[in-house]
């Protein structure tokens, strides 16, 4: 496995793998188990693979926690060697983004309504930060194959845009979200959580998992009937010492939902369940549930 700091260093010893199957992970690094996870993915779809270790500042804000963003890359490293990871590129934030502190980049790429809603209420300029790092990721390493996770349900949807209008061919994997045994949704964030906070969080998706069994359960489900759950399970959350960002129902390509999407008293569509919530100071989790209601419809005898 290659350590590479400088994207003209990566082009170069990328050459020779041209005529192969190219995959790219990015990550921020301070791996777990779900990104192991992706690479393996990667590995699958693809000869060669490449995983990226950058923590991006344009996608934090004023006052989130780019500074205190762990930062582990020796032992990013050991766990993408024992998986068999090829290239791992870590470069700077002056080599992606060059004096940045006195020219930041002029460039974005923003992926239209898709990146105003859920997060970016909360986070306004993180998309436009995405955007323009996962642009300039795809135009260095130019994979074949990009894996990400679906815990970052609006991301994944926002990368799928890019790839598609800006015309770059990567075929997008969107992984299912890996979980420790209590059902939390693993994080690099994860470890900003306290002993008494890490015991409580697996009641986002204890809450997620109850809101889906409503919606399946109700014959007679109607948007007011959808809206008053959802509001109900933010309530609980936030009683349970959650800060709740959102909590939302939206179908899976993120439309909002409307009369439109219901056909005799029930919802006709795929939907998700999409979440992001503050616990403690410093620890926002984010998590979904994808539901297909059609497959509850009882059948006619």
């Amino acid at each position: 496995m290659q350590i590479i700091h400088t994207i003209q260093k990566l082009q170069d010893v990328l050459k020779p793998h041209r005529q192969q199957k190219i995959a790219l992970v990015p990550t921020m690094g301070n791996l777990h188990d779900g990104h192991l996870q992706l690479v393996k993915t990667a590995k699958q779809h693809a000869d060669i693979v490449v995983v990226s270790i950058f923590v991006n500042p344009t996608q934090f804000g004023v006052g989130e926690d780019f500074d205190t963003y762990p930062r582990t890359l020796t032992q990013d490293c050991e766990k993408l060697q024992h998986i068999g990871t090829d290239f791992v590129f870590s470069p700077s934030v002056d080599e992606m983004y060059p004096n940045f502190h006195e020219h930041p980049p002029k460039t974005q790429v923003i992926a239209g309504d898709i990146a105003k809603i859920l997060c970016a209420k909360s986070r306004p300029t993180h998309f436009d930060g995405v955007g323009l790092v996962v642009t300039k990721l795809f135009n260095i390493v130019r994979p074949d194959v990009a894996v990400f996770g679906k815990k970052d349900y609006q991301q994944l949807a926002i990368i799928r845009q890019i790839n598609q209008d800006l015309n770059f061919g990567i075929d997008i994997i969107g992984m299912e979200i890996v979980r420790a045994d209590d059902g939390l949704a693993l994080s690099s964030r994860n470890s900003y959580l306290t002993e008494t906070e890490r015991k409580i969080a697996p009641m986002l998706q204890q809450t997620l998992q109850a809101l889906k069994a409503k919606l399946i359960n109700d014959a007679e489900l109607n948007l007011q009937k959808l809206d008053d759950y959802r509001n109900q399970s933010i309530a609980l959350l936030n009683s349970q010492g959650f800060k709740v960002d959102y909590l939302d129902i939206y179908t899976q390509n993120l439309d909002e939902l409307n009369s439109g999407h219901l056909n005799s008293g029930h919802l006709n569509t795929n939907l998700v369940i999409v979440a992001a919530a503050w616990l403690g100071k410093k620890a926002r989790l984010l998590d979904n549930i994808e539901i297909n209601l059609n497959q509850f419809k009882p059948t006619k005898n």
